[in-house]
């Protein structure tokens, strides 16, 4: 595909006029798509698409279009000339954008992560021996993805990682089951058993009757997947230098320094360590890492290119969401095979869902505990909870009642599949925390 989108860059940049600039975008996949039920194949399809979103730019004026790609070369060259037409004809009818920023430089990337991925046939075989007498629901996506810069003034940068995500629960009967996902570029059958074994021990601890806990404060143990889920709340506008400029952060006490987390918390935008490209849709390049949180403190913010212009300040690649890419957040000291007998006796969440804010200036979320959620005495499980909603602030979750994280933090990607893969992963450990809220 790296062809093909280079060929068309030049392409499209041979149809400018004048004083006209091109900025190209490039994003593509070839994914095989498994969907399991009862640990069978139940619909196996594979994917091969490409899209170049055209951004025609003169006189602070900026229209854009996003064309799908054929793979016939002569019929997605008419197409891309066709569309710069029809932005050209627009482009006077739109007023200035006062915050456009682009790069001007000319700069170059290429980045080739090959790695390790099974065929579908053998990844097939190896899921649905490993599941064997399970009932087991998901979705296997697997595949290089691919993404491409070019702009008008020489620059031009490719991306291009494998990677697959095995996205799937384990049900034992109606909401009862074990949520789980994989994601890695090295395939491993024996990792790959290993986890659905993981699961499958805790089957077992859910044919138990279930416990309704009064609403309370309770010891609680987060796997690396209910702390994902709560991190990722930090994406809505939390480390954003805009939000944090207009008083609207989740984390402005933090900014502000009225407020800190515990020392153990620390996070940051790591590009090197994820699958997302190190260059952003107007061309600047991301650093390999930007600090966001250390040691409980703030450190810094995600910049886009608007947010830049308009603030007068120095932009590090960030999208105009000003999201994180590849959240990756340091793990402690416990090991995670010791997180149960660590707490002892309250609540091991797996997963948590439906999270949003209660109180947003005050870092306050709310949701509700999700899947595999026991019961813990004595380090040892006792039975499945049924759901609860929890309601406590990001400053005593990971702040006051922190008393550890694990030492190892688990990769895994975002499992949004519409329209396109998501290149989007976390790195997060799991928590041990004193005390946390539940409502309900």
């Amino acid at each position: 595909m790296k062809q093909i989108f280079l060929e068309l860059a030049d392409h499209a940049i041979a149809q400018l006029r004048g004083g006209e600039v091109l900025l190209v975008n490039f994003a593509g996949e070839e994914t095989d798509f498994v969907r399991f039920n009862r640990a069978q194949v139940r619909q196996p399809m594979s994917v091969r698409q490409a899209q170049l979103t055209l951004s025609l730019i003169e006189s602070g004026r900026r229209n854009n279009v996003t064309v799908t790609l054929s793979g016939d070369p002569s019929q997605d060259r008419a197409r891309v000339a066709d569309a710069i037409g029809a932005l050209r004809a627009e482009l006077d009818a739109l007023p200035a954008d006062p915050y456009l920023l682009y790069a001007t430089e000319a700069t170059a990337s290429d980045r080739e992560d090959r790695g390790r991925l099974p065929s579908p046939a053998e990844a097939v075989e190896q899921i649905t021996a490993a599941a064997r007498g399970t009932d087991l629901v998901g979705l296997l996506a697997s595949g290089p993805i691919y993404r491409g810069f070019a702009n008008s003034f020489g620059s031009r940068h490719w991306h291009a990682v494998d990677a697959s995500l095995l996205d799937w629960s384990l049900y034992h009967a109606a909401d009862k089951a074990v949520k789980c996902a994989w994601a890695t570029s090295r395939w491993d059958a024996a990792e790959l058993a290993r986890r659905i074994d993981e699961g499958r021990a805790q089957l077992v601890h859910l044919a138990k009757p279930a416990r309704t806990i009064d609403p309370g404060e309770y010891r609680v143990y987060l796997a690396p997947a209910a702390v994902d889920e709560l991190t990722q709340m930090l994406n809505w506008g939390g480390v954003s230098a805009k939000a944090q400029r207009t008083k609207q952060s989740c984390l402005q006490k933090l900014v502000d320094g009225e407020a800190t987390l515990s020392p153990l918390v620390s996070v940051r935008e790591d590009t090197a360590g994820g699958l997302a490209p190190a260059f952003d849709e107007a061309g600047f390049t991301r650093p390999p890492s930007v600090a966001l949180i250390e040691q409980g403190r703030h450190a810094g913010s995600l910049v886009s290119p608007r947010t830049a212009k308009e603030y007068g300040i120095e932009t590090n690649g960030a999208g105009e969401d000003e999201a994180m890419q590849s959240m990756a957040m340091d793990g402690g000291l416990l090991p995670e095979s010791h997180a149960l007998s660590a707490l002892d006796t309250g609540l091991a969440i797996g997963n948590l869902h439906y999270l949003n804010f209660s109180d947003r200036p005050g870092g306050r979320i709310t949701g509700l505990t999700r899947f595999a959620t026991f019961w813990v005495e004595q380090g040892k499980i006792v039975a499945p909870v049924n759901v609860m909603r929890f309601d406590d602030t990001l400053y005593r979750m990971l702040g006051s009642n922190l008393e550890a994280l694990t030492r190892e933090p688990q990769w895994t990607m975002d499992t949004r599949t519409y329209g396109a893969r998501s290149v989007q992963t976390s790195r997060v450990p799991g928590a041990l925390l004193a005390r946390m809220a539940f409502t309900l």
